[in-house]
């Protein structure tokens, strides 16, 4: 049985809750903290173009590619995501993005659950995962 992985990173930010959503609802801005991840929007939301129901496919070079669907968007406050489509290395990945407002600052919880679909892959995801997006958040830009 493959064990379930989880990646936790709490940040804060020196600008309000509106710039770090906006920066981070936008699937291309995404790039910023997937690197070298491509991530191409593929289709718009239902009642807003990064809400529920838009959609991202991602790939790294030499691999195959993925989408993930928004399935839960509350401005400035939630934002959650599936893979649902594709071959990914992970199954079972559900991504949670909280953003609480600190004023004038910011903080982002983010909490991505996955499986790994063969024995040692989940570690080196989440491991890779938790790395990057750490050293990504800190280059944000808005």
């Amino acid at each position: 049985m493959l064990k379930a992985q989880k990646v936790h990173i709490v940040q804060e930010f020196d600008f309000p809750v509106a710039k770090l959503f906006a920066a981070l609802s936008e699937h291309e801005n995404l790039r910023q903290i997937f690197a070298p991840m491509n991530i191409q929007r593929i289709q718009d939301g239902k009642d807003s173009r990064n809400g529920v129901g838009s959609a991202r496919k991602m790939s790294l070079p030499l691999a195959p590619s993925f989408v993930e669907t928004t399935l839960v968007y509350r401005e400035n406050e939630l934002i959650e995501y599936a893979i649902t489509k594709g071959l990914a290395p992970i199954k079972n990945h559900y991504g949670v993005m909280k953003f609480i407002d600190l004023g004038n600052r910011s903080r982002l919880d983010y909490t991505i659950e996955f499986k790994g679909r063969l024995p040692l892959i989940g570690p080196i995801v989440k491991a890779s995962l938790q790395n990057g997006i750490k050293k990504g958040l800190k280059k944000l830009k808005v």
